[in-house]
């Protein structure tokens, strides 16, 4: 990585914390810092709701102590059989622990659950795939990000907590010594400015644009990923990318975002089909379509594949039209849009990249690494979700890790941490390779989705190679290809030093699960900034 020649930064603005992201766990630390009396100031690189947290259909997966088959204990067993051994058992206790106080914080801030028509006030539950038990609440029967990210930006709009929408983080700011002290951007017309902050909090989401098809919006292109390796950070667990077994299915060669089919309609006893109409989760594990999902994914990949397809189906049938229409109105409304009514036929279904279980190294505090530089949501890699992500495990995390972030920063900055801090004499827009996004997203589709083998990653590599070219960051467009390059590159690099098949990463040459295995991959940038495996590195403060 080298810098450009070109001018500096042409305005300033100051802040006690700088966000970046407006979902779940950016807004939750929003609110959080302001109440702790933090001057916050929340970047967004599109509109206030464009993110994430409002494509969420599933619901948050939390005990709230008023169903007695259930316990905290149960659902951290569940997660840790979904993590298949990467969990991080002391994280995911914090984290399922303090969920039900995020929930009841949630609710106060306007938030709406379904409520149980039969059990009077007490929230309506349904069950998703590797839970043992009902307890995934829900808002409009399949919109509960919707509703989540509603009342988080009414609150944050109530509170006045300022927001500068259409701006792009590019970079952070960092001292000689390599502490961070603000963010680069771009505002909306591209012209370059610095928000100096002694502290940062990416919370920018995921990576699903990594690949041709996803459920992920346009924004999610792993920004805070390449950000944060590029201020010395390490990343952990990015091979791990979760593909949603049931997105809709609009045709072959789908692009771009795909509507989402959420795993609920299975949680209300809709099964997965093939094209003879054979149960295609019968026999495969003892959940059968409730499965976690990298096996259902995998599961399906294997069917179609051996009939010459490239898609399954989703059997509703059973369900009312009436039922449906209450309890699954979005999927219901993007069905009908390709032609298929579910009460009376299958919906099409496929795999596509949905979450990514890795992420920046963070405590649940939202500490990593690198002084001045915490994470939250999607973006950071707290321990939670090990090799595969259980269910609506994600808002939950959103919540809680939000929420802890900003105590964090208020903790650190009481304390002294980090000292006043001095900027680099000049730091410009940054000059790094940026790879062509098109192609970058058909070799990872076809390399590095589901069913991965050396030769194949290799391939990725190769062709990552030959057609990057350093370009100076000073477009929106610019820093989201790179952002995908670099984040390429590192998740390619963990996929290939995994030899083994675990969770969502599956290695059709190596397709038994190695015991010595079970440890999380950590990539840095070298100086040079080539990921590399490095050692293990903790985050700064207990996870």
């Amino acid at each position: 990585m080298t810098s450009s020649a070109r001018p500096g930064p042409r305005w300033e603005a100051q802040a006690d914390l700088v966000i970046v992201g407006t979902g779940v766990a950016g807004l939750t630390a929003a609110l959080r810092a302001r109440e702790l009396g933090l001057d916050v100031l929340v970047v967004t690189k599109d509109a206030a709701d464009g993110g994430n947290t409002r494509w969420a259909q599933g619901g948050v997966a939390v005990v709230l102590g008023d169903i007695e088959a259930d316990s905290v204990a149960r659902h951290i067993d569940d997660t840790l059989i979904a993590g298949v051994g990467l969990c991080d058992t002391m994280a995911t206790s914090r984290i399922i622990g303090a969920g039900p106080a995020a929930v009841a914080r949630l609710r106060k801030l306007g938030a709406e659950f379904d409520r149980d028509s039969h059990e009077g006030d007490r929230l309506a539950r349904t069950r998703e795939g590797g839970h043992t038990a009902f307890r995934v609440v829900h808002a409009g029967g399949d919109a509960t990000g919707a509703e989540v990210e509603r009342a988080l930006l009414a609150a944050s709009r109530d509170g006045r907590v300022p927001m500068l929408e259409h701006h792009t983080a590019v970079d952070t700011l960092r001292t000689p010594a390599g502490e961070v002290a603000g963010l680069l951007v771009l505002d909306a017309d591209g012209v370059p400015g610095i928000l100096v902050a002694p502290a940062v909090l990416l919370a920018t989401g995921g990576l699903g644009q990594l690949y041709q098809a996803t459920s992920n919006p346009s924004v999610a292109t792993a920004d805070g990923v390449a950000i944060a390796l590029r201020s010395g950070a390490p990343v952990a667990d990015l091979e791990f990318v979760q593909f949603h077994p049931t997105v809709l299915y609009t045709g072959a060669g789908a692009r771009g975002r795909c509507p989402l089919v959420t795993e609920a309609v299975r949680g209300e006893g809709a099964v997965l089909v093939d094209a003879r109409g054979d149960r295609v989760m019968a026999g495969v594990h003892p959940q059968e379509d409730l499965a976690p999902r990298d096996v259902v994914s995998a599961a399906i990949t294997r069917r179609a594949a051996a009939l010459g397809d490239d898609h399954v189906y989703l059997d509703a049938t059973h369900l009312s039209p009436a039922e449906f229409r209450r309890r699954f109105p979005t999927v219901l409304a993007a069905s009908l849009a390709v032609g298929v009514d579910p009460s009376a036929a299958p919906i099409p279904v496929a795999p596509a990249a949905h979450f990514s279980c890795g992420g920046v190294v963070a405590t649940v505090d939202g500490r990593t690494a690198v002084p001045g530089l915490y994470a939250a949501g999607e973006v950071a890699r707290t321990g939670l979700h090990g090799a595969n992500r259980l269910a609506s495990n994600s808002l939950l995390e959103g919540l809680v890790v939000g929420a802890r972030a900003a105590e964090s920063v208020a903790a650190d900055l009481a304390l002294g941490l980090p000292p006043e801090r001095r900027l680099a004499a000049c730091q410009p827009v940054p000059t790094v390779p940026v790879a062509d996004r098109d192609t970058l997203q058909r070799v990872m589709s076809r390399y590095a989705a589901i069913g991965r083998d050396a030769e194949g990653l290799a391939v990725v590599g190769s062709v990552l190679d030959v057609s990057t070219v350093d370009r100076p960051l000073e477009t929106r467009e610019l820093v989201e290809d790179a952002a995908l390059t670099l984040t390429a590159r590192a998740l390619i690099a963990a996929a290939a030093a995994r030899q083994e098949s675990r969770g969502c990463h599956v290695r059709d040459d190596f397709p038994g699960t190695a015991p010595e295995s079970a440890r999380s991959l950590t990539v840095r940038l070298t100086p040079s900034g080539q990921p590399m495996i490095a050692a293990p590195a903790m985050a700064r403060g207990a996870a």
